[in-house]
């Protein structure tokens, strides 16, 4: 008995002791997996957000397919000043893990050619003199904590590209920005960018001491716009005078408004682009940002008009004067005073398939670089480019010329037109929606177009030059210098392919469309995809592609459907109490008003008590209004907060009720295999 009791007792423990050494198996298994999986498995990613944001475009891996120098990143971040600041510093702390992992997507990617360098540079320390001789932004936290936010990208041969700040406004230009510093920073020469405009776009050139002496008469400096400033951080940009003989020493030409430009203007540019110079032309029926001059004394009616029509037809387009392109479905919600929609076309969305009205084959082109990632586009009034055939372009099959739309209406969209710019100049929505008449095909507003050109010159053009005189003449009068007429002659095709872009707006460049004011008072941030249209165009006339891709990756965010209709179903309730208020005070004062003026002398007694009565009606009745208007709003937050708790708790359970059925799923079929096993057991 005793040995029996002994043998149980042994067998206990060696059960126990086996036990406890598969435990410590498992956990060195577990521990072992989680460190081959963190070494080897780094490769073995899974993006599942709805926008692919930690997964690099394929600009970004072409750029990096050109790294044949190893560069290092370097990445300030205060974390530990962020953890002493306060909720709107912490907030970076999300932001920065987002910049962290993208820049290890870009060190798995570039293959060891970028070393990755993650800094917290904490006060009096070396690293935040380094970060300060970089000219990453500081803002102070504490006394002593200063927080920082930024990249350093250096080559081996010294050439250093900063991002100092990375603003929340910029987060879904992010990969854009990077990429960015990267190409700059291997690339050696910038393009040149040439801006003829008959605007005020470059700012005022002038030298210091002017601009003090400017601002000691209380005028500033007009500064450039913020487009023009934009290029010039990627580009090398100049201005190119409206009355020049020949364009040279440019890659680039951006035409931007052009207004009554001269006939040996028209013929440098008709060169330059037979030459094979890339031109951006935009161009508008009625520019809102060219403002007259209020001081000067007009000799004719002013314009703001500006077409190369002369230019255009020979590239086979035309734009008519004062026609626009209008889209109810896109108007711009601008308004002066009581529901007056002053816009025609305004907002270009650029809508998911599944989304778009039927029959509506977007407003972007999708099968071309420059707009196939935009998201929308802000114009005003622009106006319509019409594809016509030229007499110099009677072999234009022969040569190949393409014309690609750009932007266009939906089918819903129609041109329309004005009598004189005067209408425009003075607004009558009410007028110029009446003239409207929904059309059946979209409109276009901007065009590609390659191919081999013509000359709109074919002949060559006149200019006047001096002519020579003998030297007794010039003896007798040496002021008097004889003109003389002579022809120039130029290229009559190119020999090359040429691309020409066509905008037939303006104001979709300009401040007041392209950006805005940001959010911490540091210059403007980029409103929708305005500036990025114009950046594409010039990548892509640059031939360069590979940012193209980048720049408008993840700026496309799906709306909260149902979140949206409750909150439009309840401001309409709320729009409706509120007329109604307005509707019972004006009544009241309407009423009061004419009891006042047809009250007789000794009457004013009686007359105050009835009014003192009406007002405490009055106060009643809007005090209900108001409780109403609480309840409606109560109930589109109890709404909201309802299905917000919904939301999380099916995210909550969802994890573990999977956890569930599937240990239920295991059960059941460990269950019915044991009674297959004791069933075939026992017929044994």
């Amino acid at each position: 008995m005793a040995k029996a009791k002994e043998r149980q007792t042994s067998k206990g423990v060696n059960r126990t002791i086996r036990a406890i050494i598969g435990a410590l198996f498992v956990l060195l298994i577990t521990f072992c997996a989680i460190s081959i999986c963190q070494n080897i498995g780094k490769s073995l990613k899974l993006d599942v957000t709805d926008q692919k944001l930690y997964t690099l475009s394929d600009g970004t891996r072409a750029i990096l397919a050109k790294l044949h120098q190893p560069i290092k990143a370097r990445l300030y971040y205060a974390k530990t000043a962020a953890l002493k600041g306060p909720d709107q510093i912490k907030y970076f702390n999300n932001y920065y893990e987002f910049v962290r992992a993208l820049l290890e997507e870009y060190v798995a990617e570039a293959e060891g050619m970028i070393d990755l360098q993650v800094i917290d540079p904490r006060p009096f320390s070396e690293d935040e003199v380094q970060a300060l001789r970089y000219g990453l932004r500081r803002f102070s936290i504490t006394e002593e904590e200063n927080f920082f936010f930024g990249l350093v990208v250096q080559t081996q041969f010294g050439v250093e590209k900063v991002i100092p700040f990375f603003s929340p406004d910029r987060q879904n230009f992010v990969e854009y920005d990077i990429s960015y510093l990267i190409d700059t920073a291997i690339t050696r020469q910038k393009t040149r960018i040439g801006i003829m405009s008959s605007l005020a776009v470059m700012g005022d050139d002038v030298s210091p001491y002017m601009a003090r002496m400017m601002r000691m008469q209380n005028q500033e400096p007009k500064q450039p716009w913020t487009i023009v400033q934009q290029l010039r951080r990627q580009y090398e940009v100049k201005s190119v005078a409206t009355d020049v003989n020949d364009i040279n020493d440019v890659d680039i030409l951006l035409l931007i408004h052009p207004k009554d430009l001269p006939e040996k203007t028209l013929f440098a540019i008709d060169q330059f682009v037979l030459k094979g110079g890339r031109t951006i032309v935009c161009v508008d029926p009625h520019c809102f940002a060219d403002k007259p001059d209020r001081t000067a004394m007009p000799t004719r009616p002013p314009s703001a008009s500006s077409n190369l029509n002369l230019l255009l037809r020979t590239w086979g387009l035309e734009m008519p004067e004062n026609t626009f392109a209008g889209d109810r479905s896109l108007a711009l919600p601008l308004r002066r005073g009581q529901d007056e929609t002053i816009g025609f076309l305004g907002l270009i969305p650029q809508l998911d398939p599944e989304l778009r009205p039927e029959g509506w084959p977007g407003c972007f082109n999708t099968d071309n670089v420059i707009t196939a990632e935009l998201n929308q586009v802000r114009v005003l009034f622009a106006g319509v480019l019409r594809e016509v055939a030229d007499s110099n372009q009677a072999n234009e099959s022969a040569a190949g010329i393409e014309r690609t739309p750009l932007l266009v209406t939906t089918n819903m969209g129609n041109s329309w037109k004005v009598t004189s710019p005067y209408e425009l100049m003075m607004l009558n929505p009410q007028r110029l929606m009446g003239r409207f008449i929904p059309g059946t095909r979209p409109v276009p507003m901007g065009y590609l177009i390659t191919g081999r050109f013509k000359s709109s010159f074919p002949d060559g053009i006149e200019i006047e030059v001096e002519s020579e005189q003998d030297s007794s003449d010039k003896a007798e009068d040496p002021n008097d210098t004889a003109k003389t007429r002579k022809r120039i002659k130029g290229l009559k095709q190119a020999a090359e392919d040429c691309a020409v872009v066509v905008f037939a707006d303006v104001d979709f460049i300009s401040d007041a469309l392209a950006y805005s004011d940001s959010f911490f008072g540091i210059g403007k941030i980029i409103v929708g995809d305005n500036s990025a249209l114009m950046l594409n165009a010039i990548d892509k006339l640059g031939g360069s592609g590979d940012l193209i891709s980048i720049r408008s990756r993840g700026n496309f965010r799906r709306p909260f459907t149902v979140v949206n209709e409750i909150e439009e179903r309840a401001k309409d309730e709320e729009r409706a109490e509120v007329a109604k208020i307005n509707a019972q005070i004006a009544g009241f004062q309407s009423e009061l008003q004419s009891i006042l003026t047809s009250a007789k002398e000794g009457e004013q007694e009686v007359i105050g008590s009835s009014i003192v009565q009406k007002k405490r009606a009055l106060e009643l009745k809007i005090h209900q209004a108001q409780r109403q208007l609480r309840q409606v709003k109560m109930t589109r937050r109890e709404r909201i907060e309802h299905l917000g708790n919904m939301l999380r708790s099916f995210n909550m359970l969802m994890t573990p009720a999977g956890i569930l059925i599937i240990a239920i799923v295991l059960g059941i079929y460990r269950s019915a295999k044991k009674r297959h096993y004791i069933s075939h057991a026992s017929d044994a």
